[in-house]
Order: C-alpha cells, then sequence, then structure tokens
C-alpha cells in the first residue's frame, strides 16, 4: 500500500494547479470584463490555450513536483515562484507574435488570483500530507545498516517528525550495539537479505566505512534485484564539519564544499529578471516623486554633491562605483572610516535618511547596470575588504555572488558600526548561508522584512 504514494501526490499537485491556473484566467475576465461566455471568448479563447501549453512545457523545465520527503518548504514554494515567472516570460513572449491587443489588468489580476489560489493550495497540500503521515500512512518502512554515530543521527532525525513518513524497522550490525538502538537491534549482516525477504522494506540506508566496500557492493547488487531502493550515507566529518554537496565528473562522485543554487544557469537568469522587473518599477514609479524632494532638502541642508560615489568591492572581487545619496558632510576619512553613532560627520537630513534606509535608493541603479542584486551581501568599502579579509577566516567567500542593497546579515540585525572582529565574522557567517541557501522565496523573505524595518525604524542604522 506505501510504495508509489508519490506519483498521486504529484499527479494531484499538477490537477490543482492546472484547474487553478483556469479559474484564475476566467475570474479575471469576470472582473476585468463584467460578463463571460466560455463558448465566446474570441481571442482569449486562443490565450487560454496557450496558457495552460506554456505551463505544461514549464513544469517540464522545471520540475516543481519533485516533492520528496526531505524537501524543505522553502525550496518548494522557490520552485513555483520560478515557474510563475518563467510562465509571465513565456505568455509575453506568446503574446508578442500573437499580435493581439490582450488587456494588461486582465494579466495582472489572473497572475494575481493564481498566485494567492496557489500558494494556499500548496500549503493545504502539505499540511494534509503531514496530517495523513502522522496517522500512520503513506511511510516507507526503513532499515539502517551499521549502528555507529552517523547511524544514530539518522535514527534521531527520522524519528523526529512523524510527519517525514518514516518508520524504522531496525538495525543490522556485526555486533549488538551498547547504546539506545540495542532494542531496534535486528540481527548481523549476514541476516540482512533474509530479513529483507521476508519483510516489506522500502529503503535501505548504509551508515558503513568504507573498508566494508565488499558487502557494500554486495548489497547494493541485491537491493537493485530486489526492488529495493538503498541509499549510502558517507560521513566526512572527520575533516568537513559542514554540510557538503556531491556532484559528478562523469562517474566520479565529487565533494563540493558547499552548495551554490546561484551557480546554476536558470537560478541566476531567475533572480537577474527578478532584480530589472522590480528595480525598474521602483525606478519609475517611486523616484519621479521622491527623488526630487530629497534632492531639494539635500542641496537647501549642506554643501557638496547630491550622490556619494564610492568604490565598494563586488563580485569575485571585482570593484565598482556604488551610489547613494549624501548623508554626510564633506569629509576626508570617507573611504575609511566607517559611520559611528552620533558620527559628527553626518549631516541633519544625512540622519534621517541612514534610519530609513532612504539613501540607499539610487542603488537600483547599480542593479540595473548589473553591479549589484537586489539581495545579497552589502558591498564593503575597498579598505575593510582589503583588513577583513586577512582578518577573517572565509570573508572572501561573501564575494561568490553579486553584493545586495539589503540582505540576510541586515535583516538579523547585522549592521551598522562594528566595534570589534565578532561582530563581523557573524556577518559574514549570515553572508554565507545565504549564499549556500539562496531561494527566490528567501530573497522575498528578505525584502518583507527589510520593508518592515525600515517603517520601524532601525537602530543600528547610522
Amino acid at each position: 500500500m506505501q510504495r508509489g504514494y508519490s506519483k498521486f501526490i504529484k499527479l494531484i499537485h499538477f490537477l490543482g494547479d492546472l484547474s487553478l491556473l483556469n479559474i484564475s484566467f476566467i475570474l479575471a475576465y469576470f472582473i476585468r470584463f463584467g460578463s463571460i461566455n466560455l463558448f465566446h471568448f474570441g481571442n482569449y479563447s486562443t490565450l487560454l490555450f496557450f496558457f495552460n501549453l506554456t505551463w505544461l512545457l514549464i513544469i517540464q523545465l522545471i520540475d516543481i513536483y519533485a516533492i520528496y520527503r526531505v524537501t524543505h518548504i522553502e525550496k518548494i514554494f522557490s520552485n513555483l515562484i520560478k515557474a510563475v515567472l518563467l510562465h509571465i516570460l513565456g505568455l509575453t513572449f506568446v503574446s508578442f507574435f500573437l499580435h493581439d491587443d490582450y488587456s494588461r489588468s486582465h494579466l495582472l489580476l489572473t497572475y494575481t488570483i493564481f498566485i494567492f489560489l496557489v500558494v494556499n493550495w500548496r500549503f493545504l497540500i502539505i499540511w494534509q500530507l503531514k496530517q495523513y503521515r502522522k496517522k500512520g500512512y503513506n511511510y516507507r518502512k526503513i532499515i539502517i545498516i551499521g549502528t555507529g554515530p552517523i547511524a544514530q543521527e539518522i535514527y534521531k532525525h527520522m524519528n523526529s517528525d512523524l510527519a517525514l513518513g518514516y518508520k524504522i524497522q531496525g538495525f543490522f550490525d556485526a555486533e549488538v550495539p551498547e547504546n539506545e538502538l540495542k532494542n531496534k537491534y535486528l540481527g548481523d549482516f549476514s541476516q540482512i537479505k533474509e530479513y529483507c525477504t521476508k519483510n516489506i522494506v522500502d529503503e535501505v540506508y548504509i551508515a558503513l566505512s568504507t573498508e566494508k566496500g565488499e558487502l557494500i557492493r554486495d548489497l547494493i547488487h541485491f537491493a537493485e534485484n530486489n526492488l529495493i531502493r538503498l541509499k549510502i550515507v558517507p560521513d566526512f566529518r572527520r575533516y568537513i564539519q559542514k554540510k557538503v554537496k556531491i556532484d559528478f565528473y562523469g562517474s566520479i562522485p565529487i565533494i563540493l564544499l558547499r552548495k551554490e543554487p546561484l551557480e546554476s544557469f536558470m537560478n541566476r537568469l531567475i533572480k537577474r529578471t527578478f532584480d530589472v522587473i522590480i528595480s525598474s518599477l521602483i525606478i519609475m514609479v517611486v523616484f519621479p516623486w521622491l527623488f526630487p524632494i530629497i534632492a531639494l532638502i539635500i542641496k537647501l541642508t549642506s554643501r557638496g554633491p547630491l550622490f556619494f560615489v564610492q568604490e565598494r568591492t563586488g563580485k569575485n572581487d571585482h570593484n565598482f562605483n556604488c551610489f547613494k545619496f549624501r548623508t554626510m558632510k564633506i569629509n576626508n576619512k570617507a573611504n575609511t572610516l566607517q559611520a559611528i553613532k552620533d558620527d559628527p560627520r553626518l549631516t541633519r537630513i544625512g540622519k534621517i535618511l541612514r534610519k530609513f534606509n532612504i539613501d540607499e535608493l539610487p542603488q537600483f541603479f547599480n542593479v540595473l547596470k548589473g553591479d549589484m542584486s537586489i539581495v545579497g551581501p552589502r558591498p564593503h568599502m575597498l579598505k575593510h575588504t582589503e583588513d577583513y579579509s586577512r582578518l577573517i577566516d572565509k570573508y572572501m567567500v561573501r564575494h561568490f555572488i553579486k553584493p545586495g542593497i539589503t540582505g540576510w546579515a541586515q535583516v538579523l540585525g547585522f549592521r551598522g558600526e562594528t566595534k570589534n572582529i565578532e561582530q563581523m565574522e557573524d556577518r559574514v557567517k549570515a553572508d554565507i548561508w545565504y549564499i549556500e541557501n539562496w531561494t527566490l522565496a528567501l530573497d522575498l523573505k528578505i525584502i518583507i522584512k527589510t520593508i518592515l524595518n525600515i517603517f520601524k525604524g532601525e537602530q543600528n542604522a547610522y
């Protein structure tokens, strides 16, 4: 009963998404035009056809229904957002060739309704699935080979949440373990095949050292000839105390020290498209009315240029000119001395601009130029890069991606003056975590937290 459930879960996700896409299109049509006749849709029938066709093509390109038991919810929604953005790009391309004048407000309504419905649909399905598994359904029967530290960690993880849907039948090892796994001991290595033959086993996890190579090869052969999924759990903790990623060059396994989602061309394209769209909207909508006000106040309250332009360290250690509204009096320490609390160099309006991050609005032009992203590690002045790269381990890792207007470190509160090296180390750790865990959903979360902090006014912004 437990095998093959995943295909039904994928089917439910797919049918739900497709239904909601069509419902959103039709509902938006009704809201926009006040009436609807499914049999006299006119040129919108053609558009609806391409709506569905484009979605079918995109889900082949991005396997958004590959939702495993260990898939984080953030990853699920990130893939969904990617699919929606690609769908918008695809429809823009299609509508150009159709040469029909479709209502932009209808399209905007369609996507707004669809995103709202499909996000709630995802939450509902995930919640229902977790409840279903907690009741003892849709589980997988597991045996673990080995009883050492790594086997104990697997056991604790799988038992930590019933919603994962794992039932550990027990452990096999050369000897009875003298730890908490003793009550789950099923036998020695010679009894593994007999147990798997007489009982239903969905997955086998091997947590043994490479010294047991002959046994591991034998179990691989047995599992693949008996429809049992076998997973090998390598233990690198003797020399790597962090998560790693395994890639393959041909058939050669390569351990990568960190997962970098933005090494993927598709992820970079998604992030860049998002950056261009959002920065363009802000420049077109916010700048026309806000820019003259800020420019006038800066000019009336202090002498000097409107903008402060400073060389900062960018991606791959390449320098670029970073734009800001000027918040300080002209001084000769701007490129070496960090702003501190109650800094005498700050102008009256400068304190306000910094407190609410308004001084950084011109950096949206840096985003359009491609020097920066909306979200990423904050760019540091060249002097700080030179100093901290010598003092802080892995400091330069933060330059693997483009710097951002805001970032994970900032929304966690790591901003403003750094009075000691430990404060900068915390920032660097947060930046590296962001690089290793990037998703579009994470970017949206950071942007929302940044906006909330702006309205509250940040204590460390000076």
